[in-house]
């Protein structure tokens, strides 16, 4: 029998079978004479000659590019649009053995993420970039991109790009060159045999780099698209290796990698008890004082809401600062209009003795309203036996709801007889605290000195904190059932 040998043959790192793709397992999802399929064939190469595939990660964003974990054997994320390099960052510095790789095309590297790449280019991060540039929106449909040839026309520029409406396509290499710490920044292309020959190249060696430790590296690929450009093939390719090579250089543009020394190891991270001191949650103590537990089981969902310049935020994270040092897991988000200063505002805070899900709050049993629109808005989203506290003398007759507990108090008009209208929030928060006992005084005032930089603005929250106690004193208001524990409990 005649003995043969295998010279070529599918890459190591690529699936055996393309399982995500339902139909036609044995193809891709490119199209005949799309770039991507070639460059997919060159990295898969890269990464078997160096063997690492078990130590890859890749990173795919939106686009054409985002099929590549369909095909890639490797640690594979799938990240929002443009937010390629900001995800790849934070891998290879909490992974720093890793080797990440970002995939990105021209409408997601070179337009909404741009600030990304060239923040993570200055910072030198120790990471390889494959900018896949085919000068148009493929998946989209054909919208002029950042690259775009001067001419060309699309479904966004139908007389073609001028410079004077659209804009200059955008040069990457030349724009990252401009930077002090990138090591290694060139561009190919694939507009025909010797290119891609040398791209296969350029490509191992921005990987190479990489495993040696050293810092930024950065390959644009000029790549046909033939359906959105609507080509076939073989002029698709032509139209990279003339048009688009004339508006984009084929050049090294840095190689620093025989000067170049590997990047010192990150120091070891803080220990973890630690922490609270470096991000000043300790208020002064000596860690070793702090509970161990939480002094009572809960699971509070807190939803408060208001106009911009209430304090609707503010009140959030003193609650949440409160409920940190007492113990309990926390969170708080926020969230707000555009306008802040009298638009809408609100934030979801969380206090629970176990582990948080989320911090989003869509069903809170505690609502905290600052003005009649939040309360109506928030109202019936609000559970079955849950508090809310109101702010105004008395809840309007079409927001009654006898399956909830209400305090209704015109905390503003307080705070006006003060002097300072800004502390109606914090007399809501004391009229809460004593209504309900969520959470010592101690921890809330404490929470008050860590937030209110201002010592007359501190001193105004501490009476206006008793003055929201008074209130609900006064007119005997408890929000917890007499004789049981408090119902929001696990």
């Amino acid at each position: 029998m005649a003995s043969y040998t295998v010279v070529h043959e599918k890459a190591k790192c690529f699936y055996d079978c393309y399982e995500r793709k339902a139909e036609l397992q044995h193809q891709t999802h490119y199209c005949p004479g799309c770039g991507h399929g070639i460059v997919h064939k060159l990295l898969a190469q890269a990464i078997d000659e160096l063997g690492i595939q078990d130590r890859t990660v890749l990173i795919s964003p939106v686009g054409c590019s985002v099929f590549a974990y369909y095909y890639f054997d490797v640690g594979n994320i799938q990240v929002a649009h443009g937010r390629a390099p900001a995800v790849a960052t934070a891998v290879k510095r909490s992974r720093p053995g890793s080797i990440v790789i970002e995939y990105q095309g021209d409408g997601d590297l070179a337009a909404i993420g741009t600030a990304e790449i060239v923040h993570a280019a200055n910072r030198g991060e120790p990471i390889t970039v494959i900018f896949v540039n085919n000068g148009i929106y493929g998946m989209t449909g054909g919208q002029m991109a950042p690259t775009t040839p001067l001419g060309k026309k699309s479904t966004t520029s139908p007389y073609g790009r001028s410079a004077l409406n659209e804009g200059y396509p955008l040069h990457v290499c030349e724009l990252l060159n401009s930077l002090e710490a990138p090591v290694f920044i060139e561009r190919v292309s694939l507009g025909n045999n010797k290119q891609i020959m040398n791209a296969a190249r350029v490509l191992r060696k921005a990987v190479e780099n990489q495993v040696k430790g050293l810092g930024f590296s950065f390959v644009e690929v000029l790549s046909p698209c033939p359906t959105i450009w609507k080509m076939n093939p073989i002029e698709a390719q032509t139209f990279v290796r003339e048009e688009m090579a004339a508006t984009f250089g084929v050049a090294n543009y840095r190689d620093r990698t025989k000067q170049a020394l590997a990047r010192p190891e990150a120091p070891p991270p803080p220990a973890l008890e630690d922490l609270p001191r470096i991000l000043g949650l300790s208020n002064g103590q000596p860690i070793d004082e702090f509970p161990t537990t939480p002094t009572r089981e809960l699971d509070l969902r807190i939803k408060v809401a208001g106009f911009g310049g209430q304090g609707v935020l503010m009140l959030g994270e003193v609650l949440a600062e409160a409920g940190l040092e007492s113990g309990y897991e926390v969170s708080w988000l926020p969230s707000y209009g555009p306008e802040m200063r009298s638009g809408t505002s609100n934030c979801h805070v969380r206090l629970s003795n176990h582990a948080i899900d989320s911090p989003l709050v869509s069903s809170p049993n505690v609502l905290l309203a600052l003005n009649e629109p939040s309360l109506r808005k928030f109202l019936p989203s609000l559970e079955t036996g849950g508090v809310v506290l109101y702010n105004g003398p008395v809840v309007p007759d079409d927001c009654a709801r006898a399956d909830v507990r209400v305090v209704a108090k015109p905390f503003t008009q307080m705070a006006d007889e003060m002097g300072a209208s800004k502390v109606g929030n914090i007399i809501m928060l004391g009229a809460l605290l004593e209504a309900t006992s969520l959470l010592d005084e101690e921890q809330v005032t404490g929470a008050l000195r860590r937030l209110v930089k201002s010592d007359r603005w501190f001193d105004l929250d501490v009476v206006a904190l008793e003055r929201g106690r008074a209130e609900v004193r006064k007119s005997g208001e408890s929000l917890a059932p007499a004789g049981e524990d408090y119902l929001w409990g696990v």
